[in-house]
């Protein structure tokens, strides 16, 4: 197996091949983070279209053996839009006015004035009874 990057002789290829194995990292570590309050949908498209890039990219880096490939525009303009996101949902989740807690008042003790004391246990084997 041999690698496929060589900044002196094609420095564009090589430079793809880092990027998109950079942003689909970038992607999948968004997608498993749950800080950011990204609604599950999203989370697990961050998360395969992270798998997407880092495939392609380790495919091209490493199994790739010469011939034609294809440059996805799309590997960088996803990524800086995922992360647009990932900040966006943060900092709305932290502006977001906390609901107030209703507070329920515990229950008055048996035998106040407010509550009656307990109905009496039954008296005598409970087979009998009932």
């Amino acid at each position: 197996m041999s690698v496929n990057l060589d900044f002196s002789a094609e420095p564009l290829f090589s430079w793809y091949v880092v990027l998109l194995i950079i942003s689909g990292i970038a992607m999948i570590i968004i997608g498993a983070v749950n800080s950011s309050g990204l609604s599950n949908g999203w989370r697990a498209f961050n998360v395969i279209a992270g798998l997407a890039f880092t495939g392609y990219g380790i495919y091209l880096g490493f199994i790739f053996e010469g011939g034609e490939y294809f440059i996805f525009f799309k590997a960088f303009i996803v990524p800086g839009l995922v992360v647009v996101n990932f900040f966006r949902a943060m900092a709305a989740r932290s502006s977001a006015p906390a609901t107030p807690q209703q507070m329920v008042p515990a229950p008055p003790a048996y035998g106040t004035p407010d509550m009656p004391p307990p109905p009496a246990a039954p008296v005598g084997n409970p087979a009998q009874n009932g």
